[in-house]
């Protein structure tokens, strides 16, 4: 997909942030070509004036430079507004820039959509503790197409997943966002719980999914619908999948839910 390119200055690479286990984020680029219709970033339209989430993304073009000049103690999560391995970062090697120039006992944190991650392994093997996530929810399909249309399928990620496992590179799954009837937990682990050294799940932000996805969930599945925007409801499901979670006996760094209150279960 052809999106328009906005080029910028930073004037830092690394930003406190509060996202649960990280003390910083990088934010290299802003948008992503994923286009995924309950992406959670959407917000940064606000900020970022450049028209529909989806058709831009921001390239903070000096990022690499900065981290030569910077640095940080604790965690660094990237990225936070967008995905470090979207599209145009095969041409543009802007992360790869970036982790190349970074102090290499930063602990870093990396989760990706995309298995054109496997490319920077050379890289990763340089760090003295780095974690690479690929999100994982086994949307295929017209499911997959409508709302996760321009992503590598999840074979595909679950083959980075195996061959990150491979050569010795810490990593994750993280599963999100769940949806009942949408999302099957339990036969997601079965198929990585072999080469996978942790596990993060997240059950859908509903409000942050924006009012475009809700209508698009009420009107092609509205048993899901009526599932995660009934408090009793939502409250018996996310009971449920947790039970199948515990039950599969694999490391657990978090659980996420959003609804009817936030709250990290560990």
């Amino acid at each position: 997909m052809r999106i328009k390119v906005i080029k910028i200055k930073a004037k830092r690479a690394f930003n406190p942030t509060k996202i649960p286990g990280a003390d910083y984020v990088v934010n290299q680029y802003v948008g992503c070509q994923h286009v995924c219709k309950y992406c959670y970033a959407k917000f940064m339209c606000r900020w970022y004036n450049h028209g529909r989430c989806g058709t831009w993304a921001v390239v903070k073009e000096n990022i690499p430079d900065l981290v030569k000049k910077e640095n940080v103690k604790g965690e660094v999560y990237m990225s936070s507004v967008s995905d470090s391995y979207q599209p145009i970062e095969k041409k543009l090697k802007l992360t790869r820039n970036t982790l190349k120039n970074m102090s290499k006992n930063i602990r870093v944190t990396i989760l990706t959509k995309s298995d054109l991650v496997l490319r920077d392994i050379d890289i990763f093997k340089e760090f003295r503790n780095i974690e690479v996530g690929l999100t994982l929810n086994g949307f295929d399909g017209k499911v997959k197409r409508e709302i996760e249309p321009f992503s590598p399928n999840n074979e595909k990620r679950i083959h980075a997943l195996k061959v990150l496992h491979e050569n010795g590179i810490k990593n994750y799954a993280f599963i999100s966002p769940i949806i009942p009837n949408l999302v099957n937990v339990g036969e997601l682990i079965k198929e990585t719980k072999d080469f996978v050294n942790f596990y993060l799940f997240e059950f859908l932000n509903l409000k942050a999914s924006g009012r475009e996805f809700r209508e698009w969930l009420k009107q092609n599945y509205p048993e899901s619908y009526d599932v995660v925007s009934d408090k009793t409801k939502a409250e018996k499901y996310v009971n449920d999948v947790i039970n199948i979670i515990k039950r599969s006996n694999v490391p657990i760094r978090g659980i996420c839910v959003h609804y009817p209150k936030l709250a990290m279960i560990k």
